[in-house]
């Protein structure tokens, strides 16, 4: 997965300026291979997605881009319910694939320009630039809507999977740390889970 803030090359060249550079299809491959490496440790293995450490590289990036611009910024933090029920179950490499699935939901479901994570087991981090906090709810719902009514079958075993979803806005003015962030996310996941599961919570629109 491209990360949203890596620029992409326009023209290879040579870096000693020689046009005919017979080290060049070398420097090449090395950028490639740079770009790989790149790519394995800011993803997560699993999922194909954006892992633990970049999420939180990220949501300090989006919330500087809302202070400079002035653009909000969504972030919701989704718990697969009842997950343990599925290891215990089928034994964690269904589990394994039931995650990949919900990957595969979530990157069908977003734009371009948001960024999915995974944030640790079975909970999901999607940052939304650029979204105020009412789209970011319709998204959520839409994004829990889906996932209520995704078949999923692995290895002969059909298996319903829900999640609760917390939902937060970071906007210009807003005297939050990034860690305070995550928390207040995180706090309205809670509220998802503890008021049953399945649905999401946010702030009074």
């Amino acid at each position: 997965m491209p990360s949203p803030y890596e620029d992409e090359p326009t023209h290879r060249e040579c870096p000693a300026g020689n046009h005919l550079c017979p080290h060049l299809p070398e420097v090449i491959k090395l950028r490639e291979e740079v770009r790989e490496l790149s790519a394995l440790v800011r993803t997560d293995e699993l999922t194909g997605l954006f892992n633990f450490r970049f999420f939180n590289q990220a949501v300090e990036l989006e919330m500087e881009r809302t202070r400079r611009s002035g653009q909000p910024t969504v972030l919701i933090m989704m718990d697969l319910d009842h997950f343990k029920v599925v290891n215990d179950a089928y034994g964690h490499e269904v589990g394994n694939h039931a995650l990949t699935y919900v990957a595969k939901i979530i990157t069908n479901t977003i734009r371009r320009l948001d960024i999915p994570c995974r944030y640790g087991g079975e909970e999901f981090a999607l940052i939304l630039p650029d979204t105020d906090l009412s789209p970011g709810v319709l998204f959520a719902n839409r994004l829990r809507l889906i996932m209520e009514s995704a078949r999923i079958e692995i290895q002969g075993v059909d298996i319903k999977l829900t999640a609760s979803l917390g939902v937060a806005v970071f906007q210009k003015g807003d005297e939050l740390s990034p860690r305070e962030f995550i928390d207040k996310v995180d706090g309205f996941l809670y509220e998802a889970k503890q008021a049953g599961r399945n649905r999401v919570r946010h702030p009074v629109l």
